[in-house]
């Protein structure tokens, strides 16, 4: 017999005990399949944006920082994330796992890069999961306190809300994408209405396309800052794959709802970011962005185009935008956890699911605890909800994260590049190629600008960037060492899921 007639015994045997375990563990198997459709995933996927937060934050923050050409720079990356969407939708037929990064990587690169990318992602999503409480408890304290003169500590709203997302992760998947296809249409809906409102009513100055400009958006002074939040605005769009597992034909809903995310979320933030040129003028825009209360200009639009009712919904609405993201990330998170847990990498408790529910309840719960001793921790410490925990912590999850996309990407022209599989060379090759470098620049541009997002200066941004290569090359480290004193577990590396390939075959050696 060959070391590879072994090899694939040994992993046979492999499989057998991991479904012998699952067997015997209370609540392990699979993820419920076939729950969620096509608008499911994408209210997953815009939720875990946030786009009444982008609007109304990185809005007044990129033209403040950047200028006029912040419009521009969403639509441009959105473009970039397009290009790479177009490989990594192709690929999603041939790779069907909820640790999407991390099986795409695997496939594309190798295991060991897979293990690698897996840690940078789940590091990133837990670091966005916990600035995202800090963000709902402080902006629901001022909420309550403004409109219902209710004036409790923000680490009150943070633990209610870390209650209700443990209570959701719980249930089954579909009840969650209800409750954020509820309130995402509420923050989209009071954005368009007062665009609408802006442009039939009009504004100080003449309508203007310099924020299209490229002279405005790649050359002008402060341009490289237009991107740092660009790309962070569309966190989470990968989540498409994410949820591949429970979808319902996964090989189309995938494409169709990562297409329609895209899409929507860069016409949407050119469009509502131009409506504020509008709404202001060019030079008032750019005046009001560099004032004290550039932070209020989107709340100053609604109740100069539609009202007092406008400004109050907007502020209920934040809270809530907030917490739908907190919600979405969530979910991607827990089932990141499963997927690693399934596969042995992380204690295998994480990859059960509830017997009911099919949910990845250990993973959800897990997570929700982790969350909740951090909020805990900056209540007993005394720190700021929004500058002691939420900024920073976001920063560094949208580096994490966007690191893990340009990985993504050229993992996806690595697989490809030995066997098109009938696609084109521009959609499998030439466009995610294109989109992995604009995720690599845009990374660099990230890193190099640091400071900008943390609002921190010194060692402290270094810090803080460190874990995120420190988890890709010990992620390859140990994936090549468990390769060599395990190889058998090592083979039966992303064969868990439905849609993966038998090991030894294709990729899936390497």
């Amino acid at each position: 017999m060959s070391q590879h007639d072994d090899i694939s015994a040994a992993v046979s045997a492999e499989a057998d005990r991991a479904k012998a375990g699952e067997a015997g563990q209370p609540g392990a198997g699979r993820l419920g399949a076939g729950r969620l459709g096509i608008w499911g995933i994408v209210f997953f996927v815009i939720s875990a944006a946030a786009p009444l937060t982008v609007v109304v934050s990185a809005g007044p923050t990129s033209l403040r920082m950047g200028g006029i050409g912040a419009p521009g720079a969403m639509l441009t990356c959105g473009l970039v994330l397009i290009l790479f969407a177009m490989g990594f939708t192709a690929m999603s037929r041939y790779v069907t796992n909820t640790g999407a990064f991390y099986a795409y990587a695997a496939r594309g690169l190798g295991k060991p890069a897979g293990i690698g990318t897996a840690l940078v992602t789940v590091f990133a999503y837990g670091f966005l999961c916990v600035c995202f409480y800090g963000f709902v408890g402080f902006f629901a304290q001022s909420t309550f306190a403004a409109l219902l003169h209710i004036d409790l500590p923000w680490g009150v709203y943070s633990v209610v809300a870390a209650l209700v997302v443990a209570l959701l992760g719980y249930r089954r998947i579909d009840v969650g994408a209800k409750v954020l296809g509820v309130l995402l249409t509420l923050e989209v809906a009071i954005l368009l209405v007062l665009a609408v409102a802006v442009l039939a009513q009009g504004g100080p100055e003449p309508v203007s396309f310099a924020s299209f400009d490229p002279g405005n958006v790649f050359f002008a002074a402060g341009a490289g800052s237009l991107f740092v939040v660009g790309f962070g605005a569309y966190l989470g769009f990968e989540g498409t794959a994410i949820y591949a597992e429970e979808a319902k034909r996964p090989e189309r809903t995938v494409p169709v709802a990562t297409y329609i995310a895209v899409a929507f979320l860069a016409l949407f933030y050119a469009f509502t970011f131009w409506v504020l040129t509008v709404a202001f003028g060019v030079d008032g825009v750019l005046s009001l962005a560099r004032g004290d209360a550039f932070q209020d200009m989107v709340f100053t639009a609604g109740g100069q185009f539609l009202g007092e009712w406008a400004t109050v919904a907007m502020q209920v609405l934040i809270v809530t935008s907030f917490f739908a993201c907190l919600l979405a990330f969530h979910n991607a998170c827990a089932r990141y956890l499963y997927s690693l847990g399934r596969e042995g990498l992380l204690p295998r408790a994480l990859g059960r699911t509830h017997r009911k529910t099919q949910s990845p309840y250990v993973a959800s719960l897990v997570l929700s605890a982790v969350c909740l001793v951090a909020v805990l921790v900056c209540v007993v410490a005394g720190a700021d909800p929004f500058l002691g925990l939420a900024i920073w912590a976001y920063a560094t999850g949208v580096a994490g994260l966007v690191f893990a996309q340009g990985v993504a990407a050229v993992s996806v022209v690595g697989f490809f590049a030995r066997d098109r599989r009938g696609h084109s060379v521009w959609r499998v090759i030439v466009a995610p190629a294109l989109g992995a470098l604009g995720l690599i620049v845009g990374f660099i541009l990230i890193a190099t600008n640091f400071e900008i997002v943390t609002g921190m200066e010194g060692p402290v941004n270094a810090v803080l960037l460190l874990p995120t290569p420190i988890l890709f090359v010990g992620g390859i480290v140990g994936g090549l060492a468990l390769k060599r004193a395990k190889p058998a577990r090592y083979a039966a590396l992303t064969t868990m899921a439905t849609g993966a390939p038998a090991a030894g075959g294709g990729t899936g050696e390497r």
